[in-house]
């Protein structure tokens, strides 16, 4: 609607009362600490180091000595506000106090032209509009090198680890439901730039029936401004015979053309609703990326470990054939021995009964090497995203396992907080929550807006008086005063309660991180060990078992002391099997604690 021109008072009273209303102003200091927000840290944020008790079953760990400062820079790799550190844990959570209030300072986003193409204003707001910047940006970090058994082994011929996980990134459908969230975060990006969008407004009234019969139509051009206030211009026509009352209505013939403005002056000046929607939305969209990340991450850990599930199965098969053959092959030699006379009947009759056994084992190995198969399908995929059941041919071979040199294990809790994706979530979830705290601080303030606007009749007069064909200048400001305060300080304790919140769960999630990383590397640790010890088991266990086979050749022995050796070294061959996937399932886990990124595009 376009602003009707207010009958004239005299110069006098209006200046009596817009003094007052500066000196009213001038009294009353409001707002929110300039630091305040600044105090929206994390009670501590050095990296634990790795305890003692996870070195203890090897070597000594190296430990750093770095100090909690040099800790503090070592923050994820995306340039995101995080919070600041303390030396108090208990000082540098937020005062739940709302009583000292002055004015927060913010420093908002570039703000850039909205484009008439939707694609294009899509993609330059996502790059240009990146954050709302409350707190000072540490310096970023120095990234470390990739740990040593990050990431896939190579397993020679067969099907590689990571045809499964490019696969896994291109086509898991979980995962195209998780990169869909650019989409929908992208969308309400837009829809949050829809309130600086250029608004056209028209207004017709007719009075065609009494006394006062006239009719007024108008069109005015209103665009919001990113830093607060707006700009219109319109132009307005009034005919017929107005009450006394309304002659401001009336206009020449021609009509009359107006433009001006309004600027706030102290609440919305630096954030007001629709620029605070909007950097909630920019954060949001920034938020999805770390979100994705960890669902990746996550994803390609359990692929992984079906992987390998898969692989192992494959190797249990190959020992329960292996099992067979050789009870077969021994069932051809004592058949032509009890023919010779040399051994009785019952003899064959146990070792047929050793193959009848070895194939329901081998029937029920097969089976699971299928199941194996099919549930690694869900995520190895072919090009048109359908579940692709890996062939039997396919199968790899382990490949050969790796010793952790635990003297690492520092340098890997820093790499995993330098990349894991929660704390990224984190630090985006607390400087949209510091958006909340600058509106609170914002809602504190008075009104006082300036505006003005300059208006000019055009055409014949319609007054004997010309009083409407002059030029018309107005200025003057609003004044608007929450006494209590109470919705914008209950705002303030609200956000200040949740950045608490954020910095509680920040330090949590750093701790987390911690222990998760050195409860992956006791696994690997202990799973490499326990395969080096059960692989000299096999060696020995297949000797024992070539020497007994010979023995009972020679006739030194009996078929009962044949079939407990190889029982015994089978049982040792599956139990390195076992080993074997218990390690690299470790090394699933322990990929997916430090967050390392394949090098697959996705």
């Amino acid at each position: 609607m376009i602003r009707q021109p207010q009958p004239k008072r005299p110069r006098r009273e209006v200046m009596v009362k817009r003094s007052a209303l500066i000196a009213m102003a001038g009294f009353v200091t409001f707002g929110c600490a300039s630091k305040d927000v600044g105090r929206t840290a994390a009670t501590s944020s050095s990296i634990p180091v790795a305890n003692a008790a996870v070195v203890s079953s090897s070597s000594e760990t190296a430990t750093n000595d770095q100090t909690a400062e040099e800790h503090a820079h070592r923050q994820p790799l995306a340039r995101l506000a995080s919070a600041k550190q303390a030396d108090d844990s208990q000082a540098a959570l937020i005062e739940t106090s709302s009583v000292d209030l002055t004015t927060t300072e913010v420093t908002t986003p570039a703000a850039e032209p909205v484009n008439d193409s939707v694609e294009d204003t899509q993609e330059q707001e996502a790059n240009s509009v990146d954050s709302l910047d409350l707190d000072v940006e540490s310096p970023e970090p120095e990234q470390l090198p990739p740990p040593q058994l990050a990431g896939a082994s190579d397993t020679g011929s067969g099907l590689p680890l990571q045809e499964v996980v490019a696969s896994v990134q291109s086509y898991f459908p979980m995962l195209q439901v998780a990169y869909l969230e650019r989409n929908r975060t992208s969308g309400d990006q837009l829809a949050a730039w829809g309130a600086f969008d250029t608004k056209l407004k028209a207004r017709s009234e007719s009075q065609p029936l009494g006394f006062y019969e006239n009719y007024q139509n108008g069109l005015g051009v209103y665009q919001p401004l990113y830093r607060g206030g707006e700009v219109y211009s319109g132009y307005r026509i009034g005919r017929g015979v107005f009450e006394p009352w309304y002659q401001e209505r009336q206009t020449n013939e021609g009509g009359e053309f107006k433009a001006g403005f309004q600027l706030p002056l102290l609440r919305d000046k630096s954030i007001d609703a629709r620029r605070a929607d909007l950097w909630r939305a920019t954060y949001d969209r920034q938020m999805a990326e770390p979100q994705i990340r960890d669902a990746v991450i996550r994803t390609i850990r359990d692929a992984s470990i079906a992987y390998w599930i898969w692989v192992a199965s494959g190797r249990q098969v190959e020992i329960g054939e292996a099992a067979l053959e050789l009870a077969e092959r021994r069932n051809r030699q004592v058949a032509r021995r009890v023919e010779e006379g040399d051994l009785g009947e019952p003899v064959l009759a146990d070792n047929q009964r050793a193959i009848m056994q070895r194939k329901g084992k081998l029937t029920d190995l097969r089976r699971k090497r299928t199941q194996t198969a099919v549930k690694l399908s869900l995520f190895l995929r072919d090009g048109s995203a359908n579940p692709r059941v890996p062939a039997d041919t396919e199968l790899p071979k382990f490949p050969d396992v790796v010793p952790y040199d635990l003297a690492q294990i520092n340098a890997d809790i820093q790499y995993a907080a330098q990349l894991r994706p929660e704390l990224t979530i984190l630090d985006t979830q607390m400087r949209k929550v510091r958006v909340d705290l600058a509106e609170a601080c914002n809602e504190t303030l008075p009104v006082l807006d300036a505006f003005s606007n300059v208006s000019q009749d055009v055409g014949e007069p319609t007054s004997s008086k010309r009083d409407k064909s002059e030029l018309e200048l107005e200025v003057g400001f609003e004044f608007e005063m929450p006494v209590q305060r109470r919705k914008g300080l209950g705002k303030m304790r609200s956000a200040r309660a949740k950045l608490n919140q954020i910095a509680v769960k920040r330090q949590y999630t750093i701790e987390k991180i911690s222990t998760e990383v050195q409860t992956a590397v006791a696994a690997l640790d202990a799973a490499y060990q326990r395969v080096e010890q059960i692989a000299d088991s096999v060696e020995i266990s297949e000797k024992l078992a070539q020497v007994e086979r010979r023995k009972f050749e020679l006739g030194e022995s009996d078929l009962l002391a044949v079939f407990l050796r190889e029982q015994i070294a089978i049982e040792a061959a599956s139990d390195l099997v076992a080993a074997k996937l218990e390690y690299f399932a470790a090394r699933a886990d322990y990929t997916a604690a430090l967050a390392y990124e394949y090098p697959v595009t996705f």
